[in-house]
């Protein structure tokens, strides 16, 4: 089985046209023999030529694939849609707008909204399910991004905005956006995300001294002091954050790199955008195919 996505060749041997693309939503979402919502039968699906929707054999209902997908209620050709997921699933360190807008030949306008749209469906398919718990090592930091860091001490500065995220050595990362380092904000974070259970690594930041208080097995490191990682005999594990540490170096490069500069409103989409890739790093193969092959369930109209 191959380990690389899809070439640029493959993909538009695989969707030549947005029929082609339709058709996949149709049987990736309901498939020859759903049952009509409407008559409650097995249906064959008959394809509508006027709209992007297909017609039950018995009672003429519409069944619609592109509801509740990023691509309902959009003009733009669904094969675009396809090759900018195809974009977003080949690169290491992102997508720009502009990028988007020279590819697919749309407007500024439209191509921001369809990295948006598509972040966002990123986000939604990589999901929040829990880390670490028995056996795990799990890495938590934060960093700050973007703005002026202004004085010495100033963690959380208003100028920058503020990025957590827990690190599962082997295993998956989950991020987010928060508005500070503070113990009140970090701790139900770490809490929501990471199952007790396993050890929990971090730096010196006073915001985690608790966490051994309420049930996780608490080992930081302290940089102020120039330590970066050491051995921790009663955990049998080497204590660090530097994993979570080259995380944050990637993304602001990329971030840097890619897209110049990111407002704090959407740095949330950026960091799930780069957390779903990470998440699928030994398998990037199936990033394309999954984007396009999942989606939330609705009622079918």
């Amino acid at each position: 089985m191959t380990t690389k996505p899809l070439t640029t060749a493959q993909f538009f041997r695989q969707f030549p046209d947005d029929e082609t693309c339709l058709q996949h939503l149709f049987d990736v979402r309901f498939g020859e023999g759903f049952e009509c919502p409407k008559c409650e039968r097995a249906s064959k699906w008959f394809r509508i030529k006027a709209e992007r929707a297909y017609s039950c054999q018995w009672c003429g209902h519409h069944l619609h694939p592109t509801v509740g997908t990023p691509f309902e209620k959009t003009r733009t050709p669904l094969q675009l849609w396809f090759y900018a997921i195809h974009l977003f699933t080949t690169t290491r360190h992102g997508v720009s707008g502009k990028e988007l807008q020279r590819q697919l030949g749309v407007t500024y306008k439209t191509a921001w909204r369809m990295a948006k749209l598509i972040r966002e469906h990123m986000a939604d398919v990589d999901g929040e399910r829990p880390i670490g718990g028995p056996g795990t090592n799990v890495e938590i930091d934060e960093t700050l991004v973007g703005g002026v860091k202004r004085g010495k001490h100033n963690r959380g500065s208003a100028a920058k905005t503020v990025v957590v995220g827990a690190l599962e050595r082997g295993g998956d990362l989950i991020t987010a956006v928060v508005p500070n380092q503070r113990r009140a904000t970090l701790e139900p974070f770490v809490t929501a995300n990471v199952r007790i259970g396993g050890n929990v690594h971090t730096d010196e930041l006073r915001s985690y001294a608790s966490l051994s208080n309420i049930g996780y097995r608490h080992a930081r490191v302290n940089h102020s002091a120039m330590e970066y990682a050491y051995y921790d005999y009663r955990l049998a594990e080497t204590v660090s954050v530097n994993s979570i540490e080259n995380f944050w170096r990637h993304l602001k490069c990329s971030i840097n790199g890619t897209h110049t500069s990111v407002s704090p409103k959407y740095l949330g989409l950026y960091a799930k955008e780069f957390e779903y890739r990470f998440n699928r790093r030994n398998r990037p193969e199936t990033m394309f195919s999954e984007l396009v092959s999942t989606f939330r369930p609705l009622n079918a109209g």
